[in-house]
């Protein structure tokens, strides 16, 4: 169980300081409160202001729904449903909701829940949980019968508006089509059915009549609707199929598309036209209409154009009506949604502090009648604030019955953990809390984490250039900080406001990283002046320079970070690859035997002498005895001045100008000119066959008898794979200090697994007589948890040491593929454009900013953040 860490801008502490408080979490005792159920309500209200109690739950055994303020839990959801109805419509007319301020001052500021009191700045008091509720539930019922109201009506207007505007579409469409090509069949007269002189007595009226009957019979009945026009290739299908091809069907889209009353979206539709000759037809017709949600329209006969022409002004002045009318509706509810606006966050606010209030009470229990109550962690110099609060909420309620607050015995041996934390050390906690939260008084390594985690990215990302991008979008952070805290912010800048203190550390390391690399933009900054200088004034491919000081003398040493000089010599990539690969070791053995020591610090601090003795003991022993030495190592070969070493087992002629060089450290002997003619410098005659341990002066043992520089990863390897054997060694028995070594990280590792079971398994005997014979099964059953928990821990921890020594390499690697890419970039984009031409140069530099920015400024971070916060977890 862990109580909620809360940000607090100030700490006020009379002897510990924040940091030396963040170490450890702060002191925990358990309380009994006990309330009058009156006054339970403000008297949580202004406990939770405190950010100092975490009670317990006395109900275990009742269900949610079995407890006592279940339906005010029901009435705060019921609430909440609403207020997320309210967000939803405003979302609707794109209206975004007012913030309610920050978190203090909406804790410290009164209850006042109507609009109209809360437009106005108050009018009116604090009020009780009870009229809270009420009063909220009664304002919000109101709100939100109108809105949906207005929702319905709007549904409504907007499906009449729909109809009178297809119908508006189909009766201008179908006329157009009448007049243009109506699919009627002509009348043909047969030729044998009239001819000249035959005699007839047909009356003109009668073949006028036979001629109307024979035209009504040719003409075809049609069906004329609106469709989406997603659904009319698959309609037209369906009518050819359903049809046999016996109709004939045409298209018109509508230009403007037409509003789903149900979902407001836009969809675009089309009109139809069918045109068939048969009863069944028509029935298949419509059938098929209805289940592609087509509307039909009827309409007047086409042939009767004033009675068409009627028809289209009479639905035309209706359309404008119902659109005066739908434009009214939709300005009333947006008016209402923007008065909604201005207060749902903060009536949300509300709702969530009153539930919570509730849910808590649900904790409580009531022994006697009027009575509750509960039970608590409350943090130690917090319990006077306690008391003093709960006595206040009683007061103010007029209530005669004392409260009462007082220490009772904690029911678990672990209390829960919290830290006091600030705008600074959140961030850090939160990364911790996330992989893991501290026991209780155990040492925090988010103290830790708040220097090592942005100075791990800077290692990562080291470049002056983009770490000063970097650094000053923090900056930016920071000087918006009270705007930000006040805003409404979304997920991800919520996020980076959250996160800005680290922001801007992570920038100015990776500024201090690439000072120390010299790498600002791929390009080294010659600022304190180079101390390699080339023979001519115009150096060319293949020239070597020269130191202008002696090996060793302060004047030869760049006064900080890398000589620029690295940056155009040819083995660059070999110096920078040797140099961060060998930082990253140091770095990554430090983090880990630092994590290793406060191990032994919670031991110390806990009274856990087995711990200590049985764990971090051989723990630092293994660690030091193979990955510390490593670092020694390190160090060691960098101090020496291999130059002197190699010049001492070097054949010189006494006669050559080498002989006499500064470079040796020793004293240069005098050469009789036996064997070949040439010596060493400290007066070994050589004979032309000579071994480099016979001409080393050293004799520390192995081929190259010290006077060689070794290979740390081959000399690393070989302490396991063959004790003993040291090919190029750096000092005086160094072989058989290896072997020890080797044997003490043997020693740790069956001390590591075996001694504290051991141990506990003989505390366990020692109390075993006053013990019953029943708890046998259950005291080998603890024994062999504990062996297992032994097990696994000792395999963790050397497996461990290994795998994330080889980890932390990922600092070089970031590292190495952060350079690299800016160089191609730099070299591809600018440097291969600058000889051509001036527009060239600006693609170029277009081309180079824009793959910075995508690539180095963001992605880069990105991955560079989460490989540190990967090793830190």
């Amino acid at each position: 169980a862990e109580l909620t860490v809360v940000p607090t801008a100030t700490v006020q502490s009379n002897n510990e300081s924040i940091m030396s408080r963040w170490f450890r979490s702060e002191h925990m005792e358990y309380i009994s409160l006990i309330v009058n159920e009156d006054a339970a309500h403000d008297c949580l209200a202004d406990l939770g202001k405190l950010s100092a109690i975490q009670f317990t739950d006395l109900n275990p055994d009742l269900t949610p729904f079995q407890r006592r303020y279940v339906s005010y839990v029901r009435r705060c959801d019921e609430l909440e449903r609403k207020l997320r109805f309210f967000g939803n419509e405003c979302d609707n007319f794109g209206l975004k909701l007012d913030t309610a301020g920050d978190i203090d001052t909406f804790l410290e500021s009164p209850t006042a829940v109507s609009s109209r009191a809360l437009t106005s700045g108050g009018g009116k008091p604090e009020q009780s949980g009870q009229q809270l509720l009420e009063s909220l539930e009664v304002e919000l019922e109101g709100y939100e019968s109108q809105l949906k109201e207005l929702n319905a009506y709007s549904e409504k207007l907007t499906r009449e508006y729909n109809e009178k505007v297809e119908l508006q579409e189909v009766l201008e469409k179908a006329r157009r089509f009448f007049m243009t090509d109506a699919p009627r069949l002509a009348v043909s007269e047969l030729s044998g059915g009239r001819k000249p002189g035959s005699g007839s007595n047909q009356g003109l009226l009668a073949g006028a009549h036979d001629a109307e009957a024979r035209d009504m019979d040719m003409r075809f009945s049609s069906i004329t609707g609106v469709v989406s026009t997603e659904e009319k290739v698959r309609f037209e299908r369906m009518i050819f199929r359903a049809t046999r091809g016996n109709c004939y069907v045409r298209f018109a889209p509508i230009k403007q598309p037409i509003t789903d009353p149900e979902s407001g979206s836009l969809i675009e539709k089309c009109v139809f036209i069918v045109f068939f000759k048969s009863l069944s037809i028509e029935t298949k017709l419509k059938k098929i209409c209805d289940a592609f949600f087509a509307h039909r329209y009827s309409l007047p006969d086409m042939d009767d154009a004033p009675a068409v022409d009627r028809m289209l002004t009479e639905n035309a002045q209706e359309l404008v009506d119902s659109r005066t009318v739908l434009l009214k509706n939709q300005d009333t509810r947006f008016r209402l949604c923007q008065m909604l606006a201005q207060h749902t966050e903060r009536w949300t606010w509300i709702v969530l502090r009153e539930k919570a209030v509730y849910h808590t009470l649900n904790m409580f229990k009531a022994d006697v009648s009027g009575m509750l109550r509960g039970e608590g962690w409350v943090i130690s110099e917090s319990f006077e604030d306690i008391r003093m609060s709960v006595n206040r909420a009683h007061s103010e309620m007029d209530h005669n019955m004392p409260s009462h607050v007082d220490q009772v015995p904690k029911p678990w041996p672990t209390p829960p953990t919290h830290f006091t934390t600030n705008k600074f050390t959140y961030g850090y906690q939160e990364f911790v809390n996330t992989y893991g939260i501290p026991r209780y008084r155990e040492a925090n390594p988010a103290l830790f984490t708040a220097a090592t985690f942005p100075f791990l990215f800077g290692v990562m990302y080291g470049d002056i250039g983009h770490g000063l991008f970097l650094f000053c979008a923090g900056l930016y952070l920071l000087w918006n900080e009270d705007k930000n805290d006040k805003a409404k912010l979304d997920e991800m800048t919520g996020g980076l406001h959250a996160g800005r203190y680290m922001i801007t550390m992570m920038g100015f390391f990776a500024v201090y990283a690439g000072l120390v690399y010299n790498d600002c933009f791929s390009l080294g900054l010659n600022l304190f002046g180079s101390r390699w200088a080339f023979a001519n004034g115009e150096p060319e491919e293949g020239d070597v320079a020269e130191m202008t000081g002696q090996y060793g003398d302060g004047d030869s040493v760049y006064p900080f970070g890398l000589d620029p000089m690295w940056h155009v010599a040819q083995n660059e990539l070999l110096f920078f690859n040797s140099f961060k690969m060998k930082l990253s070791v140091i770095f990554g053995i430090f983090q880990m035997f630092s994590g290793t020591c406060l191990k032994g610090i919670n031991a110390i601090y806990f009274g856990k002498r087995l711990d200590f003795l049985f764990e971090f003991l051989p723990m630092v022993a293994f660690a030091c005895s193979l990955f510390v030495y490593m670092v020694v190592l390190i160090f060691m070969k960098w101090s020496i001045n291999w130059n002197s070493r190699m010049l001492s087992a070097t054949c010189l002629d006494p006669a050559s100008d080498g002989w006499g060089s500064a470079d040796y450290d020793g004293v240069w002997a005098n050469c009789n000119g036996g064997g070949d003619g040439t010596c060493t410098p400290w007066g070994y005659e050589c004979q032309g066959n000579d071994s480099l341990a016979d001409k080393c002066p050293l004799d520390f043992g192995g081929s190259g008898d010290g006077c060689q520089p070794p290979n740390l990863i081959t000399a690393l390897i070989n302490i396991a794979l063959s004790p003993g054997v040291v090919d190029e060694p750096m000092y005086y028995g160094q072989a058989g200090i290896q072997n020890i070594l080797l044997a003490i990280a043997g020693i740790s590792v069956p001390v590591l697994l075996l001694a504290k079971p051991y141990f506990l398994s003989k505390e366990a005997a020692s109390h075993a007589h006053s013990a019953h014979d029943d708890d046998d099964d259950d005291e080998e059953h603890g024994f062999g948890e504990i062996i297992i928990h032994q097990a696994i821990e000792t395999i963790e921890f050397v497996l461990g040491m290994v795998s994330n020594t080889a980890s932390y390499l990922r600092l070089w690697a970031l590292s190495l593929a952060h350079s690299e890419l800016a160089t191609v970039f730099w070299e591809k984009a600018m440097l291969s454009t600058l000889n051509l031409n001036w527009f060239a140069t600006f693609i170029g530099y277009g081309i180079f900013a824009g793959t910075t920015f995508g690539v180095l400024l963001m992605m880069d971070v990105l991955e560079c953040f989460l490989h540190a916060l990967r090793l830190h977890w």
